[in-house]
């Protein structure tokens, strides 16, 4: 397989086959990120991405899904990207499932009806970085896109009938703004209605602007009780009936893994457990990115 750069991929994406069929970010401006700051954004060349899947089609008949990498392959113009996806299906016959990042603006680019077109194609799952949902973050970070925004192309993933997985960032607003982090990213989740929340914990990267605001006093990172606080707050303001919720990255403090609202109580019962010194938590040299 041709790979370039920093390929990323969500964790449930472990056994998949990582097709890259972009290199980059095509935002690539948020202020915590720094896995695409040395690349040029771009859509990899069809006889590359055609050579892949070759490589695919002879050693990777036990692996059922793919993912289309890097950050938001869903950029890809939809002649092009339906063409891709019909490669897929006819040459890796046994995929039952294509999963890839898309961002509000990629998303936003797409009608709900060609969003359903690439589902009749295998598309099952995208994957959105919401971060927060408060306005005066998403701003800060400069993600390109305000609540409203962010609402809309997750209601129409959903629309579409896709799986929708949404990724929030506990820390992002830092000691400052993490109540008003945790309750508005709890509201713009359950309004779009997830099918998946996951929630991974910020860590400072040297190569990101958040970084530097951090060395200089402008910028402060919450402690790790203040992490469990602001999730706590959070699981609070997610009113879903029915969602997957996850903080097992390894970033996290405490791994959780669970169904909201069935095991809401359950949750809240081991953050408060984790808070009192109860319950064992991830060890800073243990967590990583």
């Amino acid at each position: 397989m041709h790979y370039e750069g920093t390929v990323i991929r969500p964790p449930s994406e472990a056994d998949s086959i990582i097709l890259q069929v972009t290199v980059g970010c095509s935002h690539n401006k948020c202020t915590f990120c720094g896995a695409y700051k040395d690349v040029l954004f771009r859509i990899k060349n069809d006889e590359v991405v055609n050579a892949d899947i070759d490589f695919a089609a002879k050693y990777c008949k036990r692996r059922n899904r793919v993912f289309l990498a890097d950050g938001d392959a869903l950029i890809i113009p939809q002649a092009r990207l339906v063409d891709l996806l019909d490669r897929i299906r006819r040459q890796l016959p046994w995929v039952n499932r294509i999963s890839l990042y898309g961002n509000a603006k990629s998303i936003l680019l797409k009608s709900v009806e060609q969003l359903q077109e690439l589902k009749k194609l295998g598309l099952h799952r995208v994957y959105m970085g919401l971060e927060s949902g408060s306005d005066k973050i998403l701003a800060s970070i400069c993600k390109g896109a305000d609540s409203d925004k962010m609402i809309k192309a997750g209601k129409r993933v959903k629309e579409a009938g896709l799986f929708l997985s949404v990724t929030v960032l506990l820390g992002i607003g830092g000691r400052e703004l993490w109540k008003e982090h945790a309750i508005e990213t709890g509201r713009v989740v359950s309004k779009m209605e997830a099918n998946q929340i996951a929630a991974l914990t910020l860590m400072l990267l040297p190569n990101t602007s958040l970084y530097h605001l951090e060395k200089t006093k402008k910028f402060t990172l919450p402690n790790q009780r203040e992490t469990l606080q602001e999730l706590r707050l959070l699981v609070e303001n997610i009113t879903i009936s029915r969602a997957q919720f996850q903080a097992n990255h390894a970033s996290n403090y405490l791994p959780l893994n669970c169904r909201l609202g069935r095991d809401r109580e359950k949750v809240l019962s081991a953050i408060d457990q984790a808070l009192a010194g109860e319950k064992e938590l991830r060890p800073e040299f243990l967590r990583a990115l």
